[in-house]
């Protein structure tokens, strides 16, 4: 008999307010703001860009973000990715020699939508001005703070990755904001803080983020693209808007599970529950794990395929999530592992952060540079490390997410949020690329059918789709169930690290407060009071 999993650590209970996220300091810069007037928006803002200088391993000032906000009790969605320029096409990069998207560089930028978030969500909800929620990550950019142990594992290793590239002029920023002097990595221990960080996030904060996107910084951001041969020009960063959309959700055994539609995965994790819905499933079950990892495989082979920016989709979101859906892809669930293949649908397309305050309003928000870093470069005199979403488009004509002007990509990050009878239950989320639609399942049903709390729900041993049969288990995994997987035709394989299964946060209402939970597998902080 396999025992049902217990985390051995509790779950915190907060009576006012609470924010969840992956670093202590970011996590303290949101109660700050909360304790000090602030709303659930506000400190969300404030966490955010707290967490671009405490943890710059996984996102900056150039990053994108997604939102979903409960204020006054309504849910609210907010896309705030970017496009690429109007100055791209597939026949220029092939020009250039490229027979795929870059990973480095300027040409996989696409023009960083968070700024404008921040900014966008603060007017619509916050209580404060922008440059109020700013304030505790200028400070901590000004004065410093030492570097905890999983972002110095992450400084470490992406700084090696990048070094090749610390001869060419285009990085030497980057070099020079995220290298001591000698040029070696930042450790775990090591002080680290910027000026220009503090200086850029300021000029953010009192411009209400128009700096960004058409004053002195813009003008620096696209003069660094000049000198470097990119493509983002000044009209592409003064037309770019952040969006408020309506979220997407299913029904799942009587929650609602809501999540920011296309551009976004989160129709993934959609997609895959609705598989699974009326299923008898059970925790420490072969069978159950068999279907979870099918309906993801089945899930991503179709939003791989189709999802892409929302006006240039085929394949339209609502008959991804309808029952003509389930019915025509639930039998490609068989007994057995298979390699799940794309339908032809002729007639039918990071960091994460948690809030909540006393008056009950709660923010699910996920920030990112998508690899690490992002595309490895900072523009000069500013601080700003610019993503690299680009990455994600094709260059083959063909395909629903081909690379095109002013086109938003694929993509990852995505904040889920949990309803029940119209109210809200609570913000959830599980950052960490493609792990993230899986960790969004694996969590949710961790909750909703094994009944284990917001803190166990993270910590249970989580599975990880790679491709085709290939699935890797978490170390501390059931040994007896992977070999059972096994004996279904997946190919097993045992991850020593925890660092590719994804970190998530939790905050659930109870009672007149809250429940919240964090990730182990980082230093996962809950400040709250």
């Amino acid at each position: 008999m396999q025992k049902e999993y217990k985390s051995i650590k509790q779950p915190t209970y907060a009576k006012h307010g609470v924010v969840a996220t992956s670093e202590g300091l970011a996590a303290q810069a949101g109660l700050e703001i909360l304790k000090k007037g602030g709303n659930a928006i506000d400190a969300a803002v404030a966490t955010a860009a707290a967490l671009t200088v405490v943890e710059p391993t996984s996102n900056g000032i150039g990053s994108d973000c997604f939102a979903l906000i409960y204020y006054n009790d309504k849910l609210y969605g907010m896309n705030s990715s970017g496009y690429t320029s109007q100055n791209i096409s597939i026949d220029r990069l092939k020009q250039k020699g490229l027979k795929e998207m870059p990973t480095l560089g300027v040409v996989p930028i696409t023009v960083p939508g968070t700024p404008k978030g921040w900014a966008k969500v603060t007017k619509e909800f916050g209580n404060n001005t922008l440059l109020d929620n700013l304030k505790p990550a200028i400070k901590l950019a000004k004065e410093g703070f030492m570097i905890s142990e999983t972002v110095g594992y992450y400084f470490k290793r992406a700084i090696n990755a990048y070094k090749h590239h610390n001869k060419t002029e285009e990085f030497n920023a980057f070099f020079d904001l995220f290298t001591k002097d000698d040029g070696t990595a930042y450790e775990t221990g090591d002080v680290f803080k910027s000026d220009v960080m503090a200086e850029t996030l300021e000029e953010i904060g009192k411009t209400n983020a128009t700096s960004f996107y058409e004053g002195t910084l813009a003008k620096k951001i696209v003069q660094f693209m000049k000198k470097y041969n990119g493509f983002i020009d000044a009209d592409d960063l003064k037309e770019y808007q952040a969006e408020l959309v309506e979220p997407i959700h299913v029904n799942y055994k009587g929650y609602d599970v809501c999540e920011i539609p296309p551009n976004g995965q989160g129709i993934t994790a959609l997609m895959a529950l609705n598989l699974l819905n009326g299923e008898a499933v059970k925790e420490t079950d072969v069978i159950t794990l068999h279907k979870q990892i099918e309906s993801l495989k089945i899930a991503f082979s179709d939003t791989l395929k189709y999802v892409t920016d929302p006006a240039f989709m085929k394949v339209k979101s609502e008959f991804l999530l309808s029952d003509a859906y389930v019915t025509k892809r639930k039998k490609d669930i068989k007994e057995t592992a298979h390699n799940q293949e794309p339908l032809d649908y002729k007639d039918a397309g990071t960091v994460y952060l948690a809030t909540a305050d006393n008056d009950g309003n709660m923010v699910s928000f996920i920030q990112s540079n998508y690899m690490g870093f992002g595309s490895g470069i900072v523009i000069e005199g500013t601080g700003i490390s610019m993503q690299n979403r680009g990455h994600t488009f094709s260059l083959d004509k063909t395909h629903h997410n081909k690379l095109a002007p002013r086109k938003r990509t694929y993509h990852t990050i995505i904040p889920g949020f949990l309803m029940k009878d119209n109210q809200a239950v609570g913000p959830f989320g599980v950052m960490g690329g493609f792990m993230q639609p899986q960790g969004h399942l694996q969590v949710l049903m961790n909750i909703i059918d094994f009944n284990m709390n917001p803190q166990s729900a993270l910590d249970a041993p989580r599975f990880r789709w790679d491709k085709n049969k290939d699935i890797f288990v978490e170390h501390h995994f059931n040994p007896y169930l992977a070999k059972q997987l096994k004996q279904k035709g997946h190919i097993i394989k045992v991850a020593l690290e925890s660092g590719s299964f994804g970190r998530g946060q939790i905050i659930f209402k109870h009672n007149k407060g809250y429940i919240a939970g964090t990730e182990t597998r980082c230093d996962g902080h809950i400040a709250y009071y």
